[in-house]
């Protein structure tokens, strides 16, 4: 059934939360079970919608999925018994994609439903395939699917024409199988491909670079199977800690990775928000009011993407004028008319957002559009004075893991209701 969230707004947060683990860390760890007629054991996989959306595409393709009561997740995929990947299941969630590389190391034939575009912009996969290219496959594209075919896919060297973290994460995950080495240059540096390739480590692969533009990798004939740990979700440590500072409160964000955070944290103490940074953990004191700050996005180590709806949430209430450009997607400024609905005053002109600060939100009836706007429009619910209403939370399922039963244990008073 359709579910809203309720939110009274006002209430410093306080107490400690833990951070879950990062969904786009763990769609390509599951992926990895194509390679291998072995399991694949995911320790802390996330219950999350795309997790299930990527179980039943892995369960149309083969595998056999259970789910222990620790939480852990067993993938094996004993027998490939379908190298296609229908539009029904690739359609809700573009990082199906990624069974694409492993389908085509193991079985040399791969047809995927290309993924299209998505609320926040085209995002093509065209440097997916020009790298598969480079490995020796056929690439053609009939009606609506990518068909691909290799006898033996074989090493080679890969630049991309821009960074992309799926693409090379699928390249990685296709070299591994490969025959000969790989070298991906201009790759993306985001945490979840130096997870990755610790698990294709784990499994039997070589892999030297990871986490650096320049990724080397010796393919195996034969992966084995493995038991993973994922890393801490990033995006919804960086949440959590932007939801401390937005309610003025004093919150201890547990189980994350500093390290992963510099961009955002450096920004967030430009607000003059007050973190301590511990080994695995941040404590957020949140400002009376935010200083006012400019955020240019970009790939990793830079400031993500996916905390600029969050942020711009905790600068509409600056003292004073932001400005907020992106530059990864070109339609990610969705949230702003529903933040408007609430008393922000923001204006975009193409990549570029202005800010100017309100002292305070109202409460309001607004619309999830996509993952993070609905991260943006829950802070600013807690945050505002009176009651919002967010419709189409099903956005926010996709990558926050019982995010509503976190926030009430430090203090919001946010409900889930039907619609």
């Amino acid at each position: 059934m359709p579910a809203r969230l309720e939110i009274e707004g006002g209430v410093p947060l306080s107490g400690a939360v833990a951070v879950s683990a990062a969904k786009n860390a763990t769609l390509p760890a599951l992926a990895t079970a194509l390679l291998t007629a072995r399991p694949i054991v995911i320790e802390n996989a996330p219950a999350l919608a795309d997790v299930t959306t990527m179980t039943r595409l892995l369960e149309r393709l083969g595998a056999a999925v259970t789910r222990d009561a620790d939480g852990a997740m067993r993938v094996q995929v004993e027998r490939v018994a379908s190298s296609e990947a229908p539009y029904e299941l690739v359609s809700t969630m573009r990082a199906s994609v990624l069974v694409l590389g492993p389908l085509l190391a193991r079985t040399g034939t791969a047809r995927v439903a290309l993924p299209g575009g998505c609320a926040i912009g085209v995002r093509p996969i065209d440097q997916h395939l020009k790298g598969f290219a480079g490995l020796g496959a056929e690439i053609s594209i009939q009606n609506g699917y990518v068909e691909a075919r290799a006898s033996r896919l074989k090493g080679a060297r890969i630049t991309t024409d821009l960074v992309t973290v799926t693409g090379t994460e699928n390249l990685m995950m296709a070299a591994a199988g490969a025959e000969g080495t790989t070298v991906i240059e201009n790759a993306a540096r985001e945490p979840e491909i130096a997870d990755l390739a610790r698990l294709l480590v784990a499994m039997g692969a070589r892999i030297d670079g990871a986490g650096t533009a320049r990724v080397e990798i010796e393919g195996v004939p034969d992966l084995v199977g493995a038991r993973h740990r994922v890393i801490p979700d990033r995006i919804e440590a960086g949440t959590l800690i932007v939801a401390g500072a937005i309610t003025r409160g004093d919150l201890l964000v547990t189980g994350v990775v500093p390290e992963h955070l510099s961009a955002l944290l450096a920004k967030l103490a430009e607000c003059g928000v007050t973190l301590d940074v511990g080994p695995a953990s941040v404590r957020v004191r949140g400002p009376q009011r935010p200083q006012p700050a400019d955020v240019i996005t970009s790939p990793f180590p830079g400031f993500p993407t996916d905390m600029q709806a969050q942020v711009m949430t905790l600068l509409g209430l600056a003292d004073g004028l932001s400005r907020v450009t992106e530059t990864i997607f070109e339609n990610r400024f969705m949230h702003v008319a529903e933040l408007a609905r609430m008393g922000a005053r923001i204006e975009t002109d193409g990549a570029t957002a202005v800010i100017r600060g309100v002292r305070e939100y109202q409460g309001a009836p607004v619309m999830a559009s996509d993952l993070r706007a609905s991260a943006a429009l829950v802070l600013a619910g807690l945050a505002a004075r009176g009651r919002t209403s967010i419709s189409r939370v099903y956005h926010l399922d996709r990558g926050y893991e019982r995010l509503e039963a976190k926030l009430a244990a430090v203090g919001a008073r946010i409900e889930r209701k039907p619609s």
